[in-house]
């Protein structure tokens, strides 16, 4: 399937917002000790004072992360920071992550605020899937049953027949086949290549991808693993196909956490964003993560795993969330039950097969 021409350059202006934050990255200042205390001090007050919880994402700084879990919040993927989200008793959710996230949350809980520290962190995969030309796209084949991935807006969730994680996918869409199901995928076309193939659904693909999972090079980690020999690859269904190919073990970011914990080896290459290894750390503190390259070759590999947008969560903004007007996350009422449904099945199902559904994005 190929995309409208708008959707392309919509995902080449991604392409260019990653580049251009890979090569600046290092210019980046750093927050002194004390102003990094200052807002930790604020942002804990306000929380209490607000009776609001603090939920961030896997990919988030690792002082985000620390501080989530440190003021009784989250730390997960964005459907499970949704579920700790609807559960919890506070009136106002802080999510830090990106646009879909926030999104996700409010579709769980109409009732609560949900606030961003950054409306303009967005996900390639969201903007790659326009609401308007995927469902146009849908309605020309009314045969197939539209399967998406969690990390699209309100408005494709609620075109959809299935929202799914990358933990499920493979799961609901083997059930499809087995009915003898036709699928339309969106927006990933690495995780959707890789669900057909284990699969063998017949399938109708949506050209989107993670501009930072898509630059993991099946090469560099090779090199990278001649010099780390006994090195395990975990590796994100995200990825390009030559690098699935050459992983240990290939699943979404819990999964990719749990197998670290579980595996016998000391050392793992990590193909996702590198956001994960405080998590990675935190639990297998024993064990050696290695950043899987993203450029160069053998011992001049270099990896510059980390999204942008993600990068858009600081200790500042989220700081300064609570008394902002412009940070607030909405979603029509109508889109909103519309997209509970095919939410509503995901979860369903996962609890017939008593599955965790954890997942990416």
């Amino acid at each position: 399937m190929i995309r409208g021409l708008g959707c392309r350059i919509m995902t080449t202006i991604a392409t260019e917002i990653v580049k251009e934050h890979l090569k600046n990255e290092h210019l980046a200042g750093a927050l002194s000790p004390e102003k990094k205390a200052e807002y930790v001090a604020s942002i804990k007050e306000q929380l209490k004072q607000n009776n609001a919880v603090l939920v961030a994402h896997y990919y988030t700084e690792p002082e985000i992360q620390a501080l989530a879990e440190e003021t009784g919040g989250c730390v997960s993927d964005s459907l499970e920071m949704a579920r700790f989200g609807r559960d919890h008793p506070a009136e106002m959710l802080i999510v830090a992550g990106v646009k879909f996230m926030g999104e996700t949350a409010k579709i769980l809980s109409p009732e609560k605020r949900v606030l961003m520290p950054e409306l303009e962190a967005t996900c390639s995969l969201d903007i790659g899937c326009p609401a308007d030309d995927f469902s146009d796209f849908c309605d020309q084949h009314p045969d197939h049953e539209v399967v998406v991935y969690a990390n699209t807006s309100a408005a494709v969730k609620a075109r959809a027949d299935w929202v799914v994680t990358s933990s499920i996918a493979l799961d609901v869409v083997d059930h499809l086949a087995a009915e003898g199901k036709k699928v339309i995928w969106a927006p990933d076309k690495h995780l959707g290549s890789y669900v057909q193939r284990e699969t063998g659904v017949e399938m109708l693909m949506w050209d989107g991808a993670c501009i930072v999972h898509e630059e993991f090079k099946a090469k560099g980690i090779l090199d990278l693993k001649a010099f780390h020999p006994n090195a395990a690859v975990l590796v994100h269904p995200e990825s390009p196909a030559s690098v699935v190919d050459i992983a240990d073990f290939v699943g979404s970011t819990t999964q990719i956490i749990n197998a670290a914990i579980d595996m016998d080896n000391s050392t793992f290459i990590v193909a996702t964003d590198r956001g994960i290894f405080y998590k990675l750390q935190q639990l297998a503190p024993n064990k050696t993560f290695l950043e899987a390259p993203t450029a160069g070759n053998g011992a001049a590999c270099r990896s510059c795993a980390h999204c942008p947008w993600m990068a858009m969560n600081e200790l500042e903004g989220i700081a300064k969330v609570f008394k902002r007007s412009d940070v607030e996350i909405f979603v029509d009422e109508g889109v909103r039950v519309k997209a509970m449904k095919p939410l509503t099945r995901m979860l369903d199902f996962a609890q017939s097969l008593k599955l965790g559904v954890k997942g990416n994005a």
